[in-house]
């Protein structure tokens, strides 16, 4: 058998933040950032017209990470982000077990126009 070099858990995302990144800073200073990212798939249906599925994702990151990214990201904005995937189990208010998969964010990129440029370019011209 050949030694194979693998990474485990590792998933790397491009899509859009469908809110605003909610940051919550804790009384030992601690902080988390929380955001939903939505990721597109183009394809052509039976009668060979492009559709398009949109996946939503659950995005945490922690630490300095978290604040950098409350402050730099926006609804709307295009960002790359990389991390690795984590199940949890929690109790909704109703005393219900649920289970979630997150992004735990270890590093992420904006992508797409600057700010200045943003006027300038049309939604529907980017690819995602």
């Amino acid at each position: 058998m050949t030694h194979m070099n693998t990474l485990n858990n590792q998933v790397h995302l491009i899509g859009r933040l469908g809110q605003e990144p909610k940051l919550t800073k804790f009384d030992n200073g601690n902080a988390v950032c929380r955001f939903s990212l939505a990721t597109h798939e183009f394809f052509k249906d039976k009668k060979g017209e492009r559709q398009q599925r949109t996946d939503w994702h659950t995005v945490v990151a922690w630490g300095k990470m978290a604040e950098v990214m409350a402050d730099l990201l926006q609804k709307g904005k295009q960002v790359v982000v990389s991390g690795k995937l984590k199940n949890r189990q929690y109790e909704d208010k109703d005393g219900n077990n649920r289970y979630t998969t997150e992004v735990v964010a270890s590093d992420f990129l904006l992508v797409g126009p600057r700010k200045s440029e943003e006027a300038a370019v049309a939604e529907e011209d980017l690819p995602f």
